[in-house]
């Protein structure tokens, strides 16, 4: 592992996390240069290094667990037992941040539980990032993602209107907690060089999730009405969705009144803008289907490439709806460097979504690949606490490691 150059080089993270919300927080940490140690159940490891296939190819990786495991160190280590709490006692002392996804009151039992830390290591940063926080009636039941996609509300705005409520194809749930998790900790590490303070960060899924509703959320409170599904139209912009083209589809974003004027007179619409149902978008909204039903011949009439074409040469807002594969391919994508090729212990390349964070000064650094199994147990041990290799053994054979 190269040494840090990111921005949080220095900082030590004790990483209890697993799965995807709290993996998502430290590997951001560390891709900004922070050091974490990734705790991780000997034999087992983190649940997902068994959610598959697929695999990484010509490894024995979960893709899952790969994509947010990079620039850590895995060190194997039961915390159940008495040995393990000590090692974790022991870390704690040369790192400035945990963070955990345990759920309310667990890690307490073994003694590593904020109220039972915070006297002795008052310069910690402890994170907590639960399905629904520390506190509240339901602080106790654990979290999912599709469980707090319908809780927060979004299914109930995702899908087609005479469809079935539909989550976000991806685990936004968890990605926003740990992001914000994320923007907690660099919160309480400039508290912490102000004042010398340490504190709990205390992250519930679900307080994320209703804080992301954004435009819907204050659209409901703003009216106290549900908004309903649009499938892909915008709630509060017309237009604004998909269309058919001649030979796929389309992204038309209209995004105010003279950018629809422009749309309208390079389309032979302009009778469009004496028709006080077309005139603001505010009318557009209020006859939204209208407007559907009459652009969607229009938009039938060029393929997808000559739409492009056409409206980015009038600045207008547009985009193909491309699978995973034209993702990839996309010449943009690839000029940003967003999929990173990195050397894995298995002597295989991994390939990675890369950091989209863009630093001028201190960019994120790819030091490591995600680590195998108890990678760095003998270097964090041996390194970190100074433990002898006769100790480590020991503790290995008895099942600590």
């Amino acid at each position: 592992m190269q040494e840090p150059s990111g921005p949080l080089k220095g900082l030590r993270v004790l990483d209890l996390t697993r799965v995807l919300a709290g993996p998502t927080c430290t590997q951001m940490l560390g891709d900004l240069g922070a050091e974490v140690f990734k705790i991780e159940r000997p034999e087992a490891g983190d649940d997902t290094r068994g959610f598959a296939p697929p695999f990484v190819p010509k490894t024995k990786e979960s893709a899952y667990f790969v994509g947010v495991n990079r620039n850590k160190k895995s060190v194997t280590l039961d915390i159940a037992k008495p040995e393990g709490q000590a090692i974790i006692h022991r870390m704690l002392e040369h790192c400035d941040i945990l963070v955990e996804n345990f759920k309310v009151g667990a890690l307490a039992k073994y003694g590593l539980g904020w109220e039972q830390l915070k006297a002795k290591h008052p310069r910690l940063i402890y994170c907590s990032i639960t399905g629904f926080g520390q506190t509240g009636p339901y602080a106790p039941r654990p979290g999912y993602d599709a469980l707090i996609q319908a809780m927060g509300g979004v299914m109930s705005l995702t899908g087609e209107p005479n469809g079935t409520p539909q989550k976000v194809g991806v685990p936004v749930a968890d990605l926003f907690a740990g992001l914000y998790g994320c923007i907690g900790i660099l919160a309480a590490v400039n508290h912490r060089n102000a004042t010398g303070e340490g504190q709990q960060i205390d992250i519930g899924m679900l307080d994320t999730h209703v804080a992301w509703l954004a435009n819907q959320g204050m659209n409901y409170l703003a009216t106290g009405e549900n908004p309903p599904r649009l499938g892909n139209q915008h709630p509060n912009i017309a237009p604004y969705q998909e269309y058919p083209t001649k030979d796929g589809y389309i992204i038309l974003a209209v995004g105010n009144d003279p950018t629809f004027e422009r749309f309208c007179k390079a389309n032979g619409l302009e009778h469009l803008l004496a028709d006080e149902r077309f005139a603001t978008n505010p009318k557009r909204v209020q006859n939204r289907q209208l407007v559907t039903d009459t652009l969607t011949p229009v938009m039938k009439s060029k393929t997808t490439a000559e739409w492009i074409e056409a409206l980015e040469a009038l600045k207008i807002g547009c985009g193909p709806i491309n699978t995973l594969e034209q993702v990839f391919a996309d010449p943009h994508v690839q000029a940003r460097d967003m999929v990173l090729e990195l050397p894995h212990a298995s002597g295989e390349t991994v390939k990675v979504i890369a950091n989209p964070v863009k630093l001028s000064a201190t960019p994120p650094d790819y030091r490591s690949p995600p680590p195998v199994l108890g990678q760095h147990t003998e270097e964090v041990l041996g390194g970190l606490l100074g433990l002898p290799a006769t100790e480590i053994a020991a503790l290995r054979e008895r099942g600590i490691l």
